[in-house]
């Protein structure tokens, strides 16, 4: 059954990437991006009460006023990030843990933050028991970035903030790229691709319009689904 929900997946992404090629300019991914939505099991990462909708093309809740992200979005972030195998790559808003699960089949080192601290704990819980070893996880204000282990050749951001951390723009290599949602909660955000060249020059791009839960500052209390 999970295989053909996941074939079916595969194929709305795969639609729908040709529905939005007319603003992301990409009318099909990575192929290896697409290899790692078909490894990675989204089911995993689910609270128990909404795994049956676990390969709908859709976001669900994980809890603490989060969401695992929809599968297509995951994908296209994932393809801007244009990853190789030697890349490290930065992941603000670590969730359960399965962007940064997706993105550690196709980098050398994933470093993933999370703010809050329940469901960081789980999805470093969890991206062990799974057997992601380069998966390193970190309980902190994903604002800041991750000084100490940057800088990154690629940062992805996987809530919207309220502008672009210039911590983040710091801690990208020359060369790197990185894909942000910006925007306010429950207004217009937009789905920006940064860029750093060779000189250090920054240029930002529109790819989507989107809804993303905020990128959090404080502490959310709220009812735990995990």
């Amino acid at each position: 059954m999970i295989d053909k929900q996941l074939k079916r997946l595969l194929r709305e992404i795969e639609n729908e990437t040709r529905l939005t090629a007319p603003f992301t300019g990409r009318p099909s991914l990575d192929p290896r991006v697409m290899q790692a939505m078909a490894e990675v099991p989204r089911d995993a990462f689910i609270p128990d009460g909404y795994r049956d909708l676990a390969y709908d093309n859709g976001p669900l809740p994980i809890g603490y006023g989060q969401t695992i992200s929809q599968p297509y979005i995951v994908a296209l972030m994932t393809d801007f990030l244009e990853l190789s195998p030697e890349s490290t790559v930065l992941e603000i808003g670590t969730g359960s843990g399965y962007q940064a699960a997706i993105l550690s089949r196709l980098a050398k080192k994933v470093y993933s933050i999370e703010r809050v601290e329940e469901l960081a704990k789980a999805a470093e819980s969890r991206l062990k028991k799974l057997g992601y070893d380069n998966v390193e996880t970190r309980h902190d204000n994903g604002y800041k970035g991750w000084q100490e282990k940057a800088p990154f050749d690629a940062i992805i951001v996987t809530a919207a903030a309220e502008h672009i951390p210039p911590d983040l723009v710091e801690q990208l290599k020359p060369g790197g790229r990185m894909v942000i949602p910006v925007g306010q909660p429950r207004a217009h955000q937009e789905l920006l691709l940064v860029t750093k060249d060779g000189d250090g020059e920054i240029k930002v791009r529109k790819l989507l319009d989107v809804a993303f839960v905020p990128l959090v500052n404080d502490e959310y209390k709220g009812s735990q689904l995990f």
